[in-house]
C-alpha cells in the first residue's frame, strides 16, 4: 500500500503548479481597448511616514502612531523567476536558476531610478522584495546582460545588487519588506525543493540566514519587515502543519525565528507570517486543501515584542480553497476562487484570512497583508478572471486591507509579453505602463489605491496573547529570556513584558495574557519569584480548600507558569510597584467547564479544553490543582484579585 501511495502521490503532485505563482504562461488573448486612465494621486505620500513600523490591533502604524497602510507590490527576480531577456521561459529556464540573471527583474532593460519612479507613479508605498537563501551565499557576479541598463552593477554578486536595490528603494521613501521566497534561486512554486523553509536546507541554516539579513539592513529604518517564507506547502511525500511540534511545523518554526530576529538581530522589523498554502494530494476523493490562515483561530503567535506580528495570505483567481490551481495533472473538480459568486467569495475569504483583522480583542487579532494577488494581466480576456479581479479589489477596499500586487515588473515586445505585471519594458527600454491606455486593470487599480482608508493616529489597544508551551518552552518575556532557566526540565510559558496572565486551560497547558485595564505592572526594578509550594497562602485564606495552591506573595502577579506533561510544575510571579495590586480576591474554577465570565475578551485560547479567566480589572495571583498521589495535577482554579 505504501508503494502505491507514493506512486499516486508522485503522479498527482510532481506537476503541481503552486497556486500563487504569477505565471507568465497564463492564458493570453487580445487586449481590450479602453480609455486612458489617470494615475492615482497618491505618489507624494510615499515618504510621509516615520520608521519603524509596529501594530496596534489590526492596524500597522508608524513611529508616530499614524496608520501606515501597506500599498505594496512585488519586485521579484532575485529569488528566481521568468526570463528577463525578453523570451518566454520554458521548463529548462524554470530549472536553470538563471532565469532573471539572479537580480530583480527589469535591470537589464531600464535604469533602476526609472523603475522605482514607476512604482511611485502607480501609487505603491512599499515593496515586497524576494530573495533566496542561495542568493545570500552566491559569490558569482551577475552577468553583464542581467544589468545591461544599470552598468554600475556589473561585477557585483546578487546580494550586492540586492543591497543597492534596497538602498535606492528606501532612498525614494518606499518601505521595503524582505521576503524569503525560496531556498534556491529558481522558479517558484511547485514541488521543487522549496516547499518548506527547510525543504532543501536545515532549519538552522534558514534561521542563520534570516539573522544575517535582518542585521545587514538594521541601520536602514525603512527596511520594515521580515516576510519569513513564501507559500509553505506539501512536498511529494509530506505536509506542513501548524502546531504538531515536528520539523514540518510551520507555526513553531516561524514563532522561533521571529523571536530570534527581534531579540538577536533587529527589534524594529515587523515579523510577517504567511499561512499554509497547501496540504494533501490534489486528487478527487483524497483530502486536500489550502488552509491559509484558518489555523490561526486555534493557535496564534505571541512574539517577545507585542505589536510586531503581521499575518499574510495569497489569493489568485485560478486557485481555490480546495483547488491547487493546476490544469491537467493535479486538477480537481473543486471550485476555483473565480468560480464563486461574489457572496460566496466574501464568505470564503473572510473564513480563510480576513477574520484575523476583522475580529478585535482576540488572541489572534493582527493586521492581515494580502502579500500576493494578481490576474492574467492586460491581455486577459476571460470574463470570470476579470470579474474575480474586480470582486477581489472590492474585498480589499471593503476591509481596508493591506495588499501587495504580484508582480510589478515584466517585459514586453510590441506591446505583448508578460501581461501579469503592471509595468513592462521592451528590449530597447521602452516602457509600457499601467496607464498607457489599454490596460483594463487600470480603473480597478486606481479605485484600490485611491479608496477611502483609515488614516491618522491609531490609539493603542489592549493586546491579547496566547501562551502555547505545547511541545517546549514558550518564554515571551525578554526579562526572563535573559535569566537562567527558572524550572529546568519543565516546559515554561511567560507573558510578554508588559502583560499579565489572565487565563489558563484545564488541560493542554495553554494560557492567555493581556495588558487590558492596566499598563505594564512589572516594576522597572524587576524582581520575580518562582513559586513551587504553598508558603504564600495566608492563614485563613484558603481559596481552594483541598487543592494544592501556588500563590504569589502580596505585591506580585502571575506572569507565567511551567508544566511537566499536563501537570503544573511552578508559578512565575513578578513584582509590581507599590500600590498597584489589590488583595481582595475570588476563586475561578474551570475543572468542570469554562469559567470566563460573560463576553470574555481574548477568544478561545485553548480550543477543546476547559478554561478559566480573570476579569479585565483583575490579575491572576495563584493556580490551584489537585495534589493527590497519581492525580494529573492539571490546573483546576485561578485566584483572581482586583487591580487598584
Amino acid at each position: 500500500m505504501r508503494g502505491s501511495f507514493v506512486r499516486a502521490t508522485l503522479a498527482a503532485v510532481v506537476l503541481l503548479v503552486a497556486p500563487t505563482v504569477s505565471a507568465p504562461e497564463a492564458a493570453a488573448g487580445q487586449r481590450s481597448a479602453g480609455e486612458p486612465s489617470a494615475p492615482p494621486e497618491v505618489t507624494t505620500a510615499a515618504a510621509d511616514w516615520t520608521a519603524p513600523l509596529s501594530t496596534r490591533g489590526r492596524w500597522i502604524v508608524d513611529a508616530n502612531g499614524n496608520r501606515f497602510k501597506l500599498r505594496s507590490g512585488n519586485w521579484h527576480g532575485a529569488s528566481g523567476t521568468w526570463n528577463g531577456s525578453g523570451s518566454v521561459d520554458n521548463d529548462a529556464d524554470h530549472h536553470a536558476g538563471e532565469n532573471s540573471g539572479r537580480t530583480p527583474l527589469g535591470l537589464d532593460r531600464a535604469p533602476m531610478a526609472e523603475i522605482i519612479a514607476g512604482f511611485r507613479e502607480i501609487g505603491v508605498n512599499s515593496i515586497r522584495l524576494p530573495f533566496s537563501n542561495e542568493m545570500i551565499h552566491d559569490s558569482r557576479p551577475v552577468t553583464d546582460a542581467a544589468v545591461a541598463a544599470n552598468p554600475s552593477l556589473r561585477g557585483r554578486t546578487p546580494l550586492q545588487v540586492y543591497d543597492v536595490v534596497v538602498r535606492e528603494l528606501t532612498a525614494a521613501g518606499l518601505a521595503v519588506i524582505l521576503n524569503n521566497h525560496t531556498n534556491t534561486t529558481r522558479w517558484c512554486c511547485g514541488v521543487d525543493g522549496n516547499e518548506r523553509w527547510n525543504a532543501s536546507q536545515t532549519t538552522g541554516t534558514w534561521e542563520t540566514d534570516w539573522l544575517f539579513m535582518a542585521r545587514r539592513y538594521r541601520d536602514n529604518k525603512r527596511v520594515v519587515g521580515a516576510d519569513l517564507y513564501n507559500e509553505v506547502r506539501r512536498t511529494v511525500l509530506d505536509d506542513p502543519n501548524w502546531g504538531l511540534g515536528d520539523d514540518h511545523d510551520w507555526f513553531a518554526a516561524s514563532q522561533h525565528v521571529g523571536d530570534r530576529i527581534l531579540t538577536e538581530a533587529n527589534p524594529d522589523l515587523l515579523i510577517i507570517v504567511e499561512g499554509i498554502n497547501w496540504t494533501g494530494i490534489p486528487v478527487d476523493g483524497l483530502a486536500h486543501e489550502r488552509p491559509t490562515l484558518e489555523p490561526v483561530r486555534r493557535l496564534s503567535h505571541t512574539l517577545v515584542d507585542s505589536g510586531k506580528l503581521v499575518y499574510s495570505a495569497h489569493f489568485y483567481d485560478y486557485t481555490g480553497p480546495n483547488h491547487s490551481g493546476a490544469t491537467g495533472t493535479g486538477e480537481t473538480s473543486d471550485p476555483r476562487y473565480r468560480d464563486l459568486s461574489p457572496t460566496e467569495l466574501i464568505q470564503v475569504l473572510n473564513r480563510q484570512a480576513f477574520f484575523v483583522a476583522a475580529e478585535p480583542d482576540q488572541h489572534f487579532t493582527a493586521p492581515v497583508w494580502i502579500s500576493e494577488f494578481g490576474v492574467g494581466g492586460r491581455d486577459e480576456t476571460g470574463v470570470a478572471q476579470r470579474a474575480w479581479f474586480e470582486h477581489f479589489v472590492d474585498q480589499l477596499i471593503r476591509t481596508d486591507a493591506d495588499f501587495a500586487y504580484w508582480p510589478l515588473v515584466g517585459w514586453h515586445e510590441n506591446r505583448k509579453g508578460n501581461g501579469w505585471a503592471l509595468l513592462h519594458w521592451d528590449a530597447a527600454g521602452h516602457r509600457m505602463g499601467l496607464y498607457d491606455g489599454d490596460d483594463w486593470r487600470a480603473a480597478a487599480w486606481t479605485r484600490l489605491v485611491e479608496a477611502d482608508s483609515r488614516t491618522g493616529r491609531i490609539d493603542p489597544v489592549p493586546d491579547w496573547s496566547m501562551l502555547s508551551p505545547d511541545h517546549g518552552d514558550f518564554v515571551e518575556s525578554r526579562r526572563m529570556r535573559a535569566l537562567p532557566d527558572w524550572d529546568p526540565g519543565a516546559r515554561k510559558a511567560t507573558c510578554p513584558d508588559g502583560q499579565r496572565l489572565l487565563g489558563l486551560s484545564h488541560t493542554g497547558s495553554r494560557g492567555l495574557c493581556s495588558d487590558v485595564s492596566a499598563a505594564s505592572l512589572w516594576s522597572t526594578a524587576g524582581g520575580h519569584e518562582v513559586v513551587v509550594d504553598e508558603r504564600h497562602v495566608a492563614a485563613g485564606g484558603d481559596w481552594a480548600s483541598g487543592y494544592t495552591k501556588l500563590q504569589c506573595p502580596n505585591g506580585q502577579f502571575l506572569t507565567g507558569y511551567s508544566v511537566r506533561g499536563s501537570a503544573v510544575s511552578a508559578a512565575l510571579c513578578a513584582a509590581a510597584p507599590a500600590g498597584k495590586l489589590g488583595t481582595s480576591g475570588r476563586t475561578v474554577w474551570f475543572d468542570r467547564g469554562d469559567s470566563r465570565g460573560s463576553a470574555p475578551k481574548g477568544g478561545d485560547f485553548a480550543n477543546g479544553h476547559y478554561k478559566g479567566q480573570c476579569a479585565n480589572d483583575e490579575y491572576a495571583a495563584g493556580i490551584a490543582y489537585t495534589g493527590r498521589v497519581g492525580s494529573a495535577r492539571t490546573p483546576d482554579a485561578l485566584y483572581c484579585r482586583k487591580l487598584n
